[in-house]
Formats: C-alpha cells, sequence, structure tokens
C-alpha cells in the first residue's frame, strides 16, 4: 500500500492550481488524472499544459468519477465549501486550499460532513510543511532563545486594483485578510498559540473590500504585530524577538526560504533547506500518506488547528466591520 499510485483531480483551473499541478507530477506514485473548470475550454487547456489524464467542464462530472482518489479544491474562497461538500458526499478525501472556508460555520459543516462520511479532509495550509517553518516552530517550542516576547509578521504586495480580479472581489472572499493576512496570523498561532485579546484596524477598497488590516495579539509574555496589505510592498517576514536572541524567517516567510538566526551577541548563522520544488509537494506528500493510511484527519493540520484559525479570522473580521456578500458555488 505504501507504494499505491494516488490519482489527483483538481477543482478550478486558475494560477495557485497551475503551480499545485506543478509539484504534485514531482513525486512518486502520483499522478494528476483530470481537472474540472466551468469552462471545459479551460479546462482543456489546463489538462495540456500539465498532462492531465482527463478534463471536464463541471466539478460534479470529476467528483463522480470512479478513478479519482483524490480532490484539491483550487477555487475563491467563498467556494470552498461547497465544492469540498460535493467531493465529501462522494467519499472523495479532498484537500482544500486556504482559507478553509469563509467562516466558522462553514468548516463546522465541512468537519461534520467529512466525519459522517468517513472521508478524508484537509486545509491545504502549505506553510505547515515547510521544513524552515517546521524548524522555526521546533526552535520556539524548546525555547531555543528563551520565550518570545514580540513577534512581527507582515505579507503586503501592490497589484493593480481589479474589481473584475478574484483578489479584490469581496463577494468571493477578496481582500487582504482572508487572501493573505491568514499567514501572519497563522505564524501567530503555531508559535505564540491563540491570543487573550485582538486588536485590529482596517482600511478599505471603494467596493468595500478590505485593502489593509494591521492587528495586534496580546498574549501573557508577548505581543504580535501582524499586517496585510494589497497596497504595499513588504519584506513579507516573520521575526521573533527572543529573550536570548531573534529568529527571523526571511522574505516570503510563509513559501520555501531561509532563517536567520542572530545570539544575544550579535553572532548570525543562517539556515537553507535546500528547497527544489515551489512548495507544494511537501502537503501533497503528506496527504497521500493518509490516504494510503486509511487516515480521516491530519494531525498536522488538524480540525483543530483549521478552527482555531477561521475562528480568530471571525474574530479579526468582527473587529474591524468586515462582512461578505458570498457568491452562490453554482
Amino acid at each position: 500500500m505504501s507504494t499505491r499510485v494516488i490519482r489527483w483531480g483538481i477543482i478550478g483551473a486558475g494560477k495557485i492550481a497551475k503551480k499545485f499541478a506543478q509539484d504534485l507530477i514531482t513525486l512518486d506514485n502520483t499522478e494528476l488524472y483530470g481537472i474540472a473548470s466551468r469552462s471545459l475550454i479551460k479546462a482543456n487547456k489546463f489538462a495540456s499544459e500539465c498532462n492531465a489524464s482527463i478534463a471536464y467542464g463541471s466539478y460534479e462530472a470529476l467528483a463522480l468519477d470512479p478513478h479519482v482518489d483524490a480532490i484539491y479544491v483550487a477555487t475563491p474562497h467563498s467556494f470552498h465549501c461547497a465544492h469540498s461538500l460535493l467531493c465529501l458526499k462522494h467519499k472523495i478525501p479532498v484537500l482544500c486550499e486556504k482559507p478553509f472556508a469563509m467562516n466558522l460555520d462553514e468548516v463546522n459543516e465541512m468537519i461534520q460532513t467529512a466525519k459522517e462520511n468517513d472521508t478524508l479532509l484537509m486545509e491545504a495550509m502549505w506553510t505547515a510543511f515547510l521544513p524552515h517553518f517546521n524548524f522555526v516552530e521546533k526552535l520556539i517550542n524548546t525555547k531555543y532563545f528563551g520565550e518570545v516576547l514580540k513577534l512581527e509578521a507582515d505579507f503586503g504586495s501592490h497589484p493593480m486594483y481589479d474589481e473584475n480580479s478574484r483578489v479584490f472581489d469581496k463577494s468571493v472572499g477578496g481582500g487582504s485578510l482572508l487572501d493573505i493576512g491568514i499567514y501572519p496570523i497563522f505564524a501567530a498561532l503555531s508559535t505564540l498559540g491563540l491570543p487573550n485579546t485582538i486588536e485590529a484596524k482596517a482600511e478599505v477598497f471603494p467596493n468595500g473590500a478590505d485593502s489593509k488590516c494591521d492587528m495586534v495579539f496580546h498574549y501573557n509574555k508577548a505581543k504580535a504585530y501582524l499586517k496585510s496589505s494589497l497596497v504595499d510592498d513588504t519584506k513579507t517576514e516573520a521575526i521573533f524577538y527572543c529573550e536570548e536572541g531573534i529568529i527571523k524567517i526571511n522574505g516570503r516567510f510563509h513559501e520555501p526560504t531561509s532563517v536567520l538566526l542572530i545570539d544575544k551577541f550579535g553572532n548570525k548563522e543562517l539556515k537553507s533547506f535546500n528547497y527544489q520544488m515551489i512548495g507544494y509537494s511537501y502537503e501533497i506528500a503528506h496527504f497521500n500518506k493518509l490516504i494510503r493510511q486509511d487516515k480521516t484527519e491530519s494531525a498536522i493540520m488538524s480540525f483543530n488547528r483549521s478552527m482555531a484559525l477561521i475562528s480568530t479570522l471571525d474574530k479579526v473580521r468582527h473587529i474591524i466591520g468586515l462582512g461578505y456578500n458570498k457568491k452562490s458555488a453554482t
């Protein structure tokens, strides 16, 4: 069973789906079997470019295909719940792109449906599986430099504003918080846990989507200063200021990168991790292993971890007064 070929399907044919596919096909005993899009033309183009065996012009057609062993949901945020439920009700293991869904209620429904169908479900928070991030988690947990006193984590870019782009479309979960703010929040929760209290403020685009969000998470002995922005290019680093030194995850901390250690004497040590791929391969390999072992939940990206993440996002949204008029998944 350890060498069983896992045949993957992908729902959604956008940029992240293509990156995922590029990493997927590098893994042993892993096949990109099918792609589904609402546009058969787009699905066929994706299948041709990524060497998928079959293309479908509907998501349900892929979910009904008996040859599919797993499905990666890569549609816009507001569709994650519906498309995951579609697959789970056909007892197909689901790796759903982050954010898991739009709010805790949807995540609870997804988890309950997975349990009712005894089917594997996991949030595709790829950062949780990257070696450099696991390395930093271990340093923090073992108090390598003592207690963390302060965390600074940001994620900012400045794409051209386009109301037709899903990045800015509030009805599909667009805006800085759900799209990229999730990463600084994930860094804080993974290393410091749930905060005692949260401060947050945001600015918005003309259509009401949040353009930037600044947050402060308060802990007993530490504070986390977190930032997401679609109007500022930032270094996208995560810096942990500890009692005896500094742990810095270098630029684009949420994806494959390096870690800089600075002790209290100013001595520096750069840790590299010899990444050869985009980075999605780690979560895919983990998911494959879960399927081969007949698991229905990941111990790394567990249901509790996903619920803590979406609950925190919900709290921030409440503080900044951000709501969504969600589009239908049809």
